[in-house]
């Protein structure tokens, strides 16, 4: 019976999209108060992948990113120095300078490198920036009619989340020209004619500011007040702004109610999590970012690992023994496990194999002593072509980075170019078996083969447990007593070097 490939979530969601012909504005984005994660990756990504698949459809669509640099700062996060930057909270993201002293603003520190990402990752998008939409006056008619529907927007908060709004609550956020903070404000008045807001500040500041740059709307109005603008049809967010009484609901009332415009078509997502570490979030220091992880894996397999899974079912990623296996899943055509149209949205045309699986990459840059020329010389010894070495060079790169970045400790090894101390240790059985496996290799075994005799030559010796054959080995080579496969990293290495060094590890 053959089996029907149920149809990609992507695909699903754009003709259910396409029930409205549009045009279509995808929006996602993220305040950039810290390191942009690949926890938050999966919401761009799942925006892009759906932007795909309807212009595959023919539908007129736009994707945009809006970064919430206009946000304030809401505290010392555990990569930042309490000295510095407790002063700075409450003030937005892009008016206070950044960790390194090297970009406009600290938003702009954290962005430059997540926008640089997208572009590796082939996401393009148009960037709104938040601080612009504000102080260019984009914004002012929705502001004056959430300041004029502020009951409104009052009422409506009540019955989503059932919790009651101070009297003196404002959906504006003054920003207080005496202390920089928005945090601490409070609207005493405003003006439709003048543009202008009235404050008080907590710091005991008092003032006017314009409505064009000097405050922005408080989260929950935002959002609407942002797809009613753009407008926005379509918007991925988290599960966290799903649930019952949370923004979304709220925003999609605010948005129809206040701003006179529908709300966009929502597309849930799940959480990546960090195995081991749980959710990754910036706030407890738990971040993996995105362009360091596009230090040790190519772009589009980072893309797929989103792509092949549906939105609502969370994500575990470790980045240590199990990415070497989603590599592999990506680039084998043989896999069993491979989703042709993840691979697809992936950008897997634009993906160059290698016809070496990542996993014996890795083994095999550690065998050529991070030689990239020398790697080349052990692939073609052993069968593998290589007929683009610049492209296997790349993924070398990968791999060697991988292994410096994530790479538990049994997975990496050194060949010895001498005879490691920890060889004179070996048992007299050892040392027999090691003589033995010398004499009995032949040029040309393939790892197979010399697998099968090391089990072999291990059962003759009676070596007790059996694992003290690979043991042997392991430490007459690397000095350590675990290492790769055994019988396919002997055939990888050059067999005159092997011969001699079983045979002084025996005579030890």
């Amino acid at each position: 019976m053959t089996h029907v490939r149920e149809k990609h979530w992507a695909d699903a969601i754009a003709e259910e999209i396409l029930k409205n012909p549009g045009p279509h504005e995808i929006s996602t984005g993220i305040s950039p108060s810290g390191e942009i994660h690949i926890g938050n990756l999966r919401e761009v990504i799942t925006a892009d992948v759906v932007h795909r698949a309807l212009k595959e459809r023919g539908a007129q669509v736009v994707l945009d990113y809006v970064a919430d640099n206009f946000d304030p700062l809401r505290k010392v996060y555990p990569f930042l120095d309490a000295s510095v930057y407790e002063k700075q909270i409450g003030k937005p993201l892009s008016e206070f300078p950044c960790p390194c002293a090297r970009h406009a603003s600290y938003a702009e520190h954290f962005l430059e490198p997540f926008l640089a990402s997208l572009a590796k990752m082939r996401i393009e998008v148009k960037v709104y920036y938040a601080d612009r939409m504000y102080k260019s006056g984009m914004l002012v008619p929705q502001i004056l009619q959430a300041l004029k529907g502020r009951d409104l927007i009052a009422r409506i908060l009540e019955e989503c989340t059932g919790r009651k709004v101070e009297a003196q609550w404002s959906p504006f956020n003054p920003i207080c020209q005496s202390c920089g903070r928005m945090t601490e404000t409070l609207v005493t008045g405003w003006s439709e004619k003048a543009e202008t807001v009235d404050y008080t500040c907590g710091c005991g500041g008092t003032g006017t500011v314009s409505m064009r740059g000097g405050g922005k709307l408080t989260w929950r109005v935002d959002w609407p007040a942002r797809w009613a603008r753009i407008p926005v049809t379509i918007e991925p967010f988290g599960k966290d702004h799903a649930t019952r009484g949370g923004s979304y609901d709220t925003g999609a009332r605010i948005c129809r109610e206040v701003f006179n415009a529908p709300p966009p078509f929502p597309v849930t997502y799940e959480w990546i999590s960090f195995k081991g570490k749980g959710e990754l979030k910036k706030s407890k220091g738990n971040v993996l970012s995105v362009h360091r992880m596009l230090e040790v894996v190519p772009p589009e397999v980072l893309r797929y690992l989103v792509v092949k899974t549906r939105p609502m079912r969370s994500i575990a990623f470790d980045p240590g023994l199990p990415l070497l296996s989603l590599v592999d899943e990506f680039d084998d055509a043989a896999s069993q496990a491979r989703d042709p149209r993840a691979l697809e949205l992936s950008g897997a045309a634009q993906f160059k194999p290698v016809g070496v699986p990542f996993r014996h990459l890795v083994n095999v840059v550690q065998m050529a002593d991070f030689d990239l020329e020398q790697a080349i010389v052990i692939l073609r010894r052993n069968g593998y072509p290589v007929e683009d070495p610049g492209a296997l060079k790349e993924r070398a790169g990968y791999a060697i980075r991988w292994l410096r970045e994530f790479a538990p400790p049994e997975a990496k090894f050194s060949v010895q170019r001498s005879l490691p101390p920890e060889a004179r240790d070996l048992a007299p059985g050892q040392k027999r078996f090691l003589a033995a496996l010398a004499a009995a290799l032949r040029p040309g075994m393939t790892g197979e083969e010399i697998h099968a005799l090391i089990y072999a030559l291990a059962k003759e010796a009676a070596l007790d447990p059996p694992t003290a054959a690979f043991e042997a080995i392991y430490r007459a080579l690397l000095g350590q007593p675990k290492g790769p496969r055994a019988g396919w990293f002997l055939a990888f290495l050059d067999g005159g070097f092997v011969l001699r060094r079983l045979e002084e590890a025996a005579a030890t």
